[in-house]
C-alpha cells in the first residue's frame, strides 16, 4: 500500500498533507525519515510514525452505534442528518457504512463497518439472524392482533410481512423479534399505532444494558440525545 494512501484510510492526513509532512520530514517508516509520499508500506508490518505519533492500521472497523431518533440510515442525505453525523471525524472518514437500515424515528442498535463481507453475512436472509425490538404503542393490542401479526401481514401496499413473534409487557408494550420484514410497518397495519420503538439486539450484537423502558408516559416524546458509539472489536475476525 502506498504511504500517502495509508495515511489517508486511517484518517491521519490527507494526500496533500502528507506531501506537505513528507517534504518537512515528518514521516518515518520503521524509524527512517520517508522522501516519497508514494513509498510502498506494509500495515501490517511496518511502523509507521506521522510527526511523531504511530499509525494504527486496521482493514475493517467496527462500531456498535445507539442511534438516536432523526438520524437516517444513510451515508450522506440531502436533508436530514445521517447516522454518520454522530462520529468524530476520525471515524466518519474512514469508508464505514450503516450495517442494514433503521428508520429515521427508531431508535437502537445500529453497527457501522467497512467490512461488506460482514454485513452480508448479518443482512442475507438465509443466515436468519434474529432482531429484537421494544416497542410503546399508543392504543392497546389484543391477542387477536398479536396473533395476525405472529402468522405475518399483508399491508396496504400489497408487501407481505414475514412471520414474527411478538410477546407483550402489557397490552401497550412488549417485544417484537423477527428475521426479516419491517416491524414499524407491521405495527402501523394493526391500526395501533407504534409510537415508539427501539432495537437492542441483533444476534449476536447487542447493546448493553438492554433498554427496559421507551416512554415515562404514554405517547410521551422527548428530545433525541446524542448518541453513544461502543465496541471496536479486539481483532478483525469478527464474524456472526
Amino acid at each position: 500500500m502506498r504511504l500517502d494512501k495509508l495515511l489517508s484510510v486511517t484518517a491521519t492526513a490527507t494526500r496533500k498533507e502528507t506531501a506537505r509532512a513528507v517534504r518537512a520530514g515528518e514521516i518515518a517508516v520503521n524509524g527512517v525519515t520517508v522522501k516519497r509520499a508514494d513509498l510502498s508500506v506494509d500495515p501490517e508490518r511496518d511502523t509507521v510514525s506521522f510527526r511523531g505519533k504511530i499509525v494504527q492500521y486496521k482493514q475493517y472497523r467496527y462500531i456498535l452505534l445507539n442511534k438516536p431518533d432523526g438520524y437516517v440510515s444513510a451515508t450522506e442525505d440531502g436533508r436530514d442528518p445521517t447516522v454518520l453525523d454522530l462520529l468524530p471525524p476520525e471515524l466518519a472518514a474512514q469508508g464505514l457504512f450503516p450495517c442494514g437500515r433503521l428508520d429515521k424515528h427508531t431508535l437502537g442498535l445500529m453497527l457501522l463497518t467497512n467490512n461488506g463481507t460482514l454485513a452480508h453475512r448479518l443482512l442475507a436472509p438465509r443466515r436468519h439472524v434474529a432482531k429484537r425490538y421494544r416497542f410503546c404503542a399508543k392504543f392497546p393490542l389484543t391477542d387477536e392482533e398479536c396473533a395476525r401479526f405472529r402468522a405475518g401481514l399483508v399491508l396496504e401496499d400489497g408487501y407481505e410481512t414475514k412471520p414474527a413473534d411478538i410477546v407483550l409487557d402489557d397490552a401497550h408494550s412488549g417485544v417484537i423479534r423477527w428475521w426479516r420484514g419491517n416491524t414499524t410497518r407491521s405495527s402501523a397495519c394493526s391500526k395501533r399505532s407504534t409510537i415508539r420503538s427501539r432495537i437492542w439486539s441483533a444476534s449476536p450484537l447487542a447493546l448493553s444494558p438492554s433498554p427496559t423502558t421507551l416512554c415515562a408516559a404514554r405517547g410521551a416524546s422527548s428530545p433525541p440525545r446524542r448518541s453513544r458509539y461502543f465496541w471496536p472489536p479486539q481483532n478483525d475476525r469478527f464474524t456472526p
